[in-house]
């Protein structure tokens, strides 16, 4: 055999001696050396007879490493997946809706006034911004297979197929479906259950692997309630509870076989059934800090604190991403075959991975500067984008944070129209937020958070946002393209074009008007109601926008003298002088804040003028007497969630509201600016909308709690809740205890007037001397109570103390959900309603069985209290609502079919309450009145001047 070709050498028997070297003794360093190189040479072997082979391994599904080749293909197809960054879905060149259930036939929507949702095309970026080139337009919608597939006027309907279903809307308007990017409808059903609570998973402050779906209930009766509002898509999100809350996901208010669909499933509503993008909720802040921090166990315990748990949990989350990279990376190279491991993969961190990869669009809840600035950090520091800041009441004063956010498109800001003060975030906050930050080149988009908010009204919050300022295609915007646009569904959602999803509202009046409400709805080209309850409107007139309504004026200039002319409507309790009320336009003169004429007033006004005294014309001005609130915590709370701005519950004593009478604040600030000069407040039992103590009057403006006139009822009226909260109290375990408890201190009450007994000093302010006066009949009763068998259960009380006594016990319900049940009682034992809120969404056991309004039901609470005689107010079940009473007294006026004239739909927040409470009201005499450009009753109202009793008018 050749040697040099590397042959075995030959084989011998015996040995050849050793060569020399061999037999000379070795070195003890050298023998070491040698020994330690040929055990390095043996591990190479060693490591070299275990590398694989590139070729196919030792069996068909296992390599050499022992690992699973299908489960390996597996996951090189999931590094692709990975990798793979969604795309808004398409719209238009779609065939059909891939929601649309086969055999529902098409609808031809006829004499429609259209809303297109978008400029005509060659408008530019910057006139479109400014609302040129918007317009509402006559037009036909014609829906098939899910989809609007034209626009146009005067389609024939000979032109379509055969069984078309043709529906004339008669010149109303009509707009894409209504989009609410912030509900927690399903996840926290109504009427609030302990069992059915499944808004947050607070087993731990960072939980982004749970799903909102796997708790969305699709028989939550509120769904049908929020689409009643021609709301059709929601974006289901997780609680506020922690800083990372979960997967949120996007749905359509179509549930079920009554709604065209073929099954009851949450999947079965999901807006995409393609799933192209994820969502994801997370949330700065207090909650988190409050409802984990428990000093020296765990955190967070403050801001500083949060900012560690997002970066720890991004940190986790990224070294998935890299190892997931590194692997890929791998196996692509290599080959498949040759890995040792298995793609990691953990399910806790996989949705924030996805995330980090830009496939999950993120929406988070932070008011805050801190929180805003610490939130965009971490965008920068981890690379992901966020869609929507929500809440996000302070980012109007921060523009320029929000334009540092990562990805060069600055979030959105998912807000509230006028709902602040609720806790220290919410403290600083601005109803003009919206103008503000469209001015600043942003986005606003308004949101119910349903249950916080009634999604059904969602719309209102956006015509709101108008009446502070924001221009009306950036108002309608910010509840259809706006949030259409920030789920990645722009395309599909928020306009009337064809291609796009057959979601289409008709409405009885401008969406932002007061009141507006849907004729029908359709989602996915099927009609949502077969028989709806259609209110009794005229045709009609369209918002008009002017430059004016847009410009702010937050703080008002005092006068004590000042003159308004061009005032069209009088609905003040005044005499109007020198003319009949058919007079096209009267002024109002006052002089030392005192109202000296209104009406022609021709040489009051001349005199006013030579004396230089300021004259302010008016388009179309009315001239009202000021509102009350009634039922709020104004006067006795500044910041609803802090203890030390509170003046604090009342459970087991009977306090008198006087005595914590608290002024200068912002609520009363607020309520001062938009008319309301008076309250009546209650001390509260335990929380809101629950009351326990006598009631005080005072003036919303003042400042002095002493002044001549700033209190002008100390004890107004005697209040009870009968609600569950009062099952709180020592000795009252249950509703009929409480009743019973109610009955027996009004009896003894009634005793101790039969006994005629002298009351000590030291009772004068007593429980029972109050109860006193209740029983002869010189205080009213004041019950706050929303259940229909309570309020008869009351009822009842008052006629049995009344059988034993000469006088007629004065009895008020506060809140009043389901008082129309028993309507025709109350107005028979001439007992009033002051409605709060005016239109319940059945929160609470309580209110389950609420009115909702059209088109679900013919009419609410106060249009069957109406009808059957009893006097009725508005009242108000939280403070921030102080704005918002003249509109609230306009959406009965509108929707209540012309049982109520301007002036006694103004009376329902202001004289109803002193009827009903057989109290003096403070009247325009008196210096209580406010002067409005265009009705108070209507969206486009201003204030532009109040007077509430303190001899100065504040003119805006």
């Amino acid at each position: 055999m050749d040697e040099k070709g590397g042959g075995l050498p030959p084989y011998s028997a015996m040995a050849p001696p050793p060569p020399a070297w061999k037999r000379k003794k070795m070195r003890r360093s050298r023998g070491l050396k040698f020994l330690a190189v040929a055990c390095m040479g043996f591990i190479a072997y060693a490591q070299w007879r275990q590398l694989p082979s590139r070729s196919e391994p030792v069996n068909g599904n296992v390599t050499v490493h022992g690992l699973s080749v299908q489960r390996l293909h597996d996951d090189l197809t999931t590094c692709s997946k990975l990798r793979q960054k969604p795309q808004d879905p398409i719209g238009e060149g779609r065939e059909k809706n891939a929601r649309y259930i086969d055999g529902h036939a098409p609808t031809l929507i006829k004499n429609a006034t259209v809303w297109i949702g978008e400029p005509t095309k060659g408008t530019s970026a910057a006139d479109a911004r400014k609302g040129k080139g918007y317009s509402w337009i006559k037009a036909d919608v014609y829906l098939e297979y899910g989809l609007i597939k034209k626009v146009e006027s005067d389609i024939a309907a000979s032109s379509l197929p055969k069984g078309t279903h043709v529906f004339d809307a008669k010149g109303r308007p009509l707009t894409a479906g209504i989009i609410d990017m912030h509900s927690h409808a399903g996840v926290d059903s109504l009427p609030s259950l302990d069992g059915n609570e499944d808004t947050n998973e607070l087993s731990a402050d960072i939980t982004p692997f749970v799903r909102s779906i796997d708790g969305i209930q699709p028989n939550d009766h509120q769904i049908q309630v929020i689409k009643s509002g021609g709301v059709t898509t929601s974006l289901i999100l997780p609680g506020s509870g922690n800083n990372m809350g979960g997967e949120a996901y996007a749905i359509k208010l179509a549930v079920g076989k009554p709604d065209g669909r073929n099954e009851t499933s949450a999947a079965d509503m999901l807006a995409d059934p393609e799933r192209n993008w994820r969502f994801m909720k997370m949330a700065c802040g207090e909650n988190a800090k409050r409802v984990y921090g428990r000093v020296g166990e765990q955190g967070p315990t403050s801001r500083m604190g949060e900012s560690w748990e997002f970066r720890h949990a991004f940190e986790q989350a990224s070294k998935l991403v890299r190892d997931q990279d590194d692997w890929c990376d791998a196996a692509t190279a290599v080959g498949v075959q040759n890995m040792k491991g298995y793609l990691p993969q953990e399910l806790k961190w996989e949705s924030l991975g996805a995330l980090l990869r830009g496939q999950i669009h993120l929406n988070t809840h932070c008011y805050t500067i801190p929180d805003l600035e610490a939130f965009v950090d971490h965008t920068n520091e981890f690379k992901f984008k966020v869609r929507a800041f929500h809440h996000a009441h302070q980012t109007y004063l921060v523009p320029e944070i929000l334009k540092r956010a990562y990805g060069g498109d600055p979030p959105a800001s998912a807000i509230f129209a006028d709902n602040m003060y609720y806790k220290a975030e919410s403290y600083v906050g601005s109803e003009f937020a919206g103008k503000y930050l469209w001015d600043n080149d942003l986005t606003p988009i308004y949101v119910s958070d349903n249950p916080v908010l009634n999604a059904q009204h969602v719309l209102f919050e956006a015509a709101k946002g108008h009446k502070y300022g924001l221009p009306y295609h950036a108002a309608l915007a910010s509840v259809t393209t706006a949030p259409a646009e920030r789920l990645g569904f722009g395309n599909r959602l928020g306009k009337i074009k064809p291609g796009f999803d057959a979601d289409v509202v008709v409405w009885d009046s401008d969406p932002l008007e007061v009141g507006a409400t849907p004729v029908q709805v359709w989602i996915d080209g099927t009609a949502q109601y077969e028989h709806p309850i259609v209110l009794n409107k005229t045709v009609p007139k369209l918002i008009i926008s002017e430059e004016s309504t847009s410009t702010i004026v937050e703080e008002p200039v005092d006068m004590n003298s000042v003159v308004f002319t061009g005032i069209t409507n009088v609905l003040g309790d005044v005499e109007i002088q020198g003319g009949s009320k058919d007079a096209q336009s009267y002024s109002a003169v006052i002089r030392n804040g005192k109202v000296t004429c209104v009406g022609v007033c021709t040489e009051e006004v001349r005199m006013a003028s030579t004396s230089k005294i300021p004259v302010i014309e008016l388009k179309d001005g009315h001239f009202t007497g000021s509102f009350t609130a009634f039922g709020s915590q104004i006067g006795l709370n500044a910041i609803d969630a802090e203890d030390s701005t509170d003046n604090g519950d009342n459970v087991n004593v009977f306090t008198r509201a006087e005595d914590g009478l608290t002024l200068d604040t912002k609520k009363l600030h607020a309520a001062y600016k938009y008319g309301v000069t008076k309250a009546i407040t209650a001390p509260k039992f335990n929380g809101g909308q629950t009351h326990h103590g006598t009631s005080v009057g005072f003036l919303t403006g003042a400042t002095n709690p002493l002044a001549n006139g700033t209190i002008f009822a100390s004890d107004v009226a005697v209040h009870y809740s009968l609600n569950p909260d009062v099952k709180e109290a020592e000795g009252t375990p249950s509703l009929s205890a409480a009743v019973g408890a109610l009955r027996r201190k009004l009896l003894q009450a009634a005793t101790k007037l039969k006994k005629n007994e002298t009351i000590e000093p030291a009772d004068l302010y007593s429980e029972s001397t109050f109860l006193q006066q209740v029983v002869n009949g010189s205080l009213p009763l004041v019950l706050t109570i929303h259940n229909a068998d309570i309020i008869a259960a009351a009822l009842r009380v008052k006629k049995d103390v009344e059988s034993l006594t000469s006088s007629k016990i004065h009895l008020a319900i506060f809140g009043g959900a389901e008082s129309h049940l028993v309507a025709e009682e109350l107005a028979a034992a001439q007992v009033g309603v002051v409605l709060a809120p005016l239109q319940s969404f059945a929160t609470s056991w309580d209110q389950r069985r609420a009115l909702s309004g059209a088109p679900l039901t013919n009419g609410t609470a106060i249009d069957v209290l109406l009808d059957a005689g009893v006097t009725t107010a508005i009242g108000l079940e939280e403070d921030w609502l102080v704005r918002d009473l003249g509109l609230l007294a306009g959406i009965a006026y509108a929707n209540g079919g012309g049982k109520l004239s301007k002036k006694s739909a103004l009376e329902l927040v202001s004289g109803n309450v002193f009827k009903i409470l057989g109290a003096k009201e403070p009247k325009v005499e008196e210096g209580h009145f406010v002067v409005f450009e265009g009705s108070p009753l209507r969206i486009q109202s201003r204030v532009k001047a109040v007077s509430g009793g303190l001899g100065v008018v504040s003119v805006f």
